[in-house]
């Protein structure tokens, strides 16, 4: 099988080069786009990981690869995946879908008009500590939904410049770091729709290095009356051990249950040598295993989970937090 991965933007692109280059019987290859400000080249790190090098998009897809990643700005995932999927290959854009949800529709028709699957890379999707909740909620342990409170934060994407420039990016934390919990948040609450999007947003953190939001507290109702807010901002320190994490919460009407999708696997110590503290991680990669739904989904036909509309129904959360800083009042998701 041939996978092609379309920029280095996003930084989640070496992870994916990682993984898929110790998958048997799985060609890479990497075309990296011409860089903004903070964005990184290519033909070093497809050489590191052992991928094969194309100078542009046209030619990685002369090359027929069956699925193509897309970790371009945001800006650019609608012209990309158009592209990709106008040449009858699998999509999986990493996340937020779009900037727009007028990008975004046309992504979901180009795909479906094409047969093709559109996968939005949402990897805490497939995290042990999601499915335990998920079964403790549908065990009926915890008795009747009530409210939920997330938190999604991180360190200012400092390398990737283009992520705190509104214009390529879509916004700042907020669009940055709701989307993953509102996707969660489809999961535990698959039937029912978001109603109302309450949003706050600051620049305390960071205002020097960013031109966008970088503090936000995000409430979202449901039609079914769950409630419940998202803290969705890049406050962590540049010299934390880790980019950042995140953490739900959930309360019942029979009790609580807390799930944190990266602390559950790692060893903590100091460096006396370096001064400071370590940290190492272990166990299941989430990454490892969205890559494995998307590869099992060309091969087998059936289209992988989540795809392009849930992309699009977290990414309107987003976009409605956005109108509600505007308006100062609740919006409805489009």
């Amino acid at each position: 099988m041939r996978i092609g991965i379309h920029s280095l933007a996003h930084t989640h692109g070496y992870s994916y080069l990682r993984v898929l280059a110790e998958r048997p019987g799985v060609e890479v290859g990497l075309v990296d786009t011409p860089p903004l400000e903070g964005s990184p080249r290519g033909p070093e790190a497809a050489a590191a990981y052992g991928a094969r090098y194309f100078d542009d998009l046209d030619q990685l897809l002369s090359w027929h690869p069956d699925g193509v990643i897309v970790c371009t700005e945001t800006s650019r995932h609608r012209e990309a995946t158009e592209k990709i999927a106008g040449a009858g290959i699998h999509v999986l854009c990493e996340k937020p879908l779009a900037t727009s949800l007028t990008d975004a529709d046309a992504m979901i028709e180009a795909c479906a008009a094409a047969g093709v699957h559109l996968m939005t890379a949402y990897p805490v999707r497939f995290s042990r500590p999601l499915a335990a909740l998920q079964a403790t909620l549908e065990s009926g342990q915890l008795g009747e939904l009530v409210s939920y409170a997330g938190t999604n934060n991180g360190k200012l994407p400092s390398e990737r410049a283009w992520f705190s420039e509104p214009a390529e990016s879509g916004g700042g934390a907020i669009m940055d770091h709701t989307v993953h919990i509102a996707d969660l948040l489809t999961v535990l609450l698959p039937d029912t729709e978001a109603t109302s999007v309450l949003a706050a947003a600051n620049t305390m953190i960071n205002s020097d290095r960013a031109r966008a939001e970088t503090g936000g507290l995000v409430s979202i109702a449901y039609a079914n009356g769950v409630i419940g807010t998202i803290d969705c901002s890049w406050s962590r320190p540049d010299s934390d051990l880790v980019w950042g994490g995140l953490t739900l919460q959930v309360l019942g009407t029979g009790g609580l249950a807390d799930m944190d999708a990266f602390d559950s696997q790692q060893i903590s110590g100091f460096s006396g040598e370096q001064g400071r503290p370590l940290r190492r991680d272990y166990g299941e990669d989430a990454n490892a295993a969205m890559l494995t739904a998307f590869l099992d989904g060309i091969r087998t036909g059936v289209a992988p989970q989540p795809d392009g509309r849930s992309g699009r129904r977290s990414m309107a959360i987003a976009l409605a937090a956005y109108e509600s800083l505007a308006t100062g009042s609740p919006v409805r998701p489009g």
